[in-house]
């Protein structure tokens, strides 16, 4: 059963993984995208949190540092995706970005102090057993309201994949071997619920990329600052490119918990409405080394 129990009215629906993607069709996988249509349901969700007990308060989010300079981004030959194409050099100034995915906890400390509208999926987390897994049901103003209250913003495309990959331009963030249980969550074939398919944030330290960050890989597919552009990379500036000024969809990178390990590639990308709520979605944030 799916851990959801909603008393607003909810639309759930299949949607293939890859149904807004580019390039060649993916195998449908199960995901849920759930609109909350009654404002009063998802704040008695939000009271209901916040007089449950739970662990001590959130500390600050731990982040690593992205030196600057220059890396090969995107990818040539035949397995790479029209969108990935072509291999380009990036320069990147230095800046920061989470150690990992933004979590549960720390999103419910964001949602006590803003009074936000909580997530989808909202009625079934728990603090003392989801605290530390990885938020979802965010749309990318949720995301980006979040980094910018803690002083911060979601990193660009750019620098996400520099972070995942490094300079070596390897496929999967610990290298080029293929994706094992070890190294990422992915492929799980199953309906969502907290305690099922997320796992904590930091549990596949041998998959962690070459500067040290987790979880860049599997679990929750993360949204990025960008606006999405299939072409992008036939124009994109050399030095800290942000994407299109506009769009109609935002990036995703990293995969997630329900798809198959060609998507958990480090230059693979993917694509959303900014306004989606689903099962298989969270994020980081990001900040420039001079902020």
């Amino acid at each position: 059963m799916i851990g959801i129990g909603l008393s607003a009215a909810v639309s759930i629906k299949r949607v293939s993984a890859k149904l807004v993607g580019v390039g060649t069709a993916a195998p449908a996988l199960l995901a849920i995208v759930v609109m909350v249509t009654s404002a009063d349901a998802q704040l008695d969700r939000l009271r209901k949190f916040r007089s449950e007990p739970g662990p001590a308060p959130v500390q600050d989010q731990p982040m690593v540092t992205v030196p600057a300079g220059a890396f090969w981004m995107g990818r040539d030959g035949a397995e790479a995706l029209e969108d990935e194409r072509p291999r380009h050099e990036v320069w990147l100034d230095e800046f920061l970005i989470d150690l990992h995915e933004v979590t549960t906890e720390a999103y419910a400390r964001f949602l006590a102090e803003t009074q936000r509208q909580p997530p989808a999926f909202w009625e079934s987390v728990s603090l003392l057993r989801h605290g530390t897994r990885p938020v979802v049901g965010v749309t990318w103003d949720d995301a980006a309201a979040y980094c910018t209250w803690r002083g911060a913003r979601l990193p660009t495309e750019a620098e996400w994949e520099k972070a995942a990959r490094g300079t070596d331009e390897r496929r999967y963030p610990w290298g080029n071997q293929k994706p094992t249980s070890d190294l990422a969550n992915f492929a799980l074939g199953a309906r969502f619920s907290y305690d099922q398919v997320l796992l904590p944030v930091g549990q596949f330290p041998k998959g962690k990329s070459p500067y040290g960050v987790l979880d860049m890989a599997g679990n929750v597919w993360e949204w990025v600052s960008d606006w999405y552009l299939g072409n992008y990379y036939e124009m994109s500036p050399v030095r800290n490119p942000a994407g299109p000024e506009q769009g109609q969809f935002k990036v995703l990178r990293g995969g997630s918990w329900s798809d198959l390990p060609k998507y958990l590639l480090t230059y693979g990308r993917f694509k959303l409405s900014p306004n989606t709520r689903n099962s298989f979605t969270g994020f980081r944030c990001a900040k420039s080394a001079a902020s």
